[in-house]
């Protein structure tokens, strides 16, 4: 196959919706290529909605380019459509070229738990949480606990991005969707929010655009 033949890592492959999501979901991919057709009542389109909630960037590489479809990809962010039958070298140059859009628009956090590596996207994080000595990093897919403190985990966000709303929780600015007296809402979960910090995290909101 082109992809192991040119030294890029393949982390699954699915025709079914439900499990091309388990595995996203568990492999946290750096790029996807998507097919329209599934083997499934969900299709690829529906695939693109959900990694485009996780900040999962993706490719289209399909034969399918009737009007509907069209129309239905149009209201998904693809890095690119690439239309079969393909030589191997279209396939690798759009590939390079999604590469180099991600690596100059997205950050990513790298880290181990459970003897595995992982590295996510940054803009997927919800929010940090305080456990003794171990930190969770939260995402709307999967929840991590990883053997380093929220302070040594929050030292390699992009701190544009991020804020610590209590001593215990660091909150991705990006996600919130409101600020209460006592807590902020970060996509649908409520993180605390300390008395102290509430004056400051407005003025950051206000100096950030959202991702919802």
């Amino acid at each position: 196959m082109a992809l192991k033949k040119n030294n890029i890592a393949i982390a699954g492959s699915s025709d079914e919706y439900e499990e091309a999501v388990a595995q996203i979901s568990k492999t946290q991919p750096t790029l996807v290529l998507l097919d329209i057709q599934l083997q499934s009542n969900k299709d690829g389109v529906d695939i693109a909605h959900y990694l485009s909630n996780e900040q999962i960037p993706y490719l289209f590489l399909t034969s399918q380019t009737d009007p509907v479809t069209l129309s239905r990809v149009k209201e998904t962010n693809p890095l690119g459509y690439i239309v079969k039958p393909f030589t191997e070298a279209g396939l690798l140059s759009n590939i390079t070229l999604a590469w180099h859009t991600i690596n100059q628009d997205e950050e990513k956090l790298s880290f181990k738990t459970e003897g595995k590596k992982y590295t996510i996207n940054q803009s997927s994080i919800q929010y940090l949480k305080a456990f003794d000595n171990y930190c969770y990093i939260v995402t709307s897919a999967k929840e991590y606990l990883v053997p380093h403190t929220l302070k040594c985990i929050s030292e390699a966000l992009n701190q544009a991005h991020f804020f610590q709303c209590h001593r215990s929780y660091w909150i991705n600015l990006r996600k919130v969707v409101a600020v209460a007296t006592d807590f902020v809402q970060v996509d649908s979960v409520e993180v605390p929010l300390g008395y102290s910090r509430k004056k400051k995290l407005s003025a950051r909101m206000a100096e950030t655009p959202t991702l919802n």
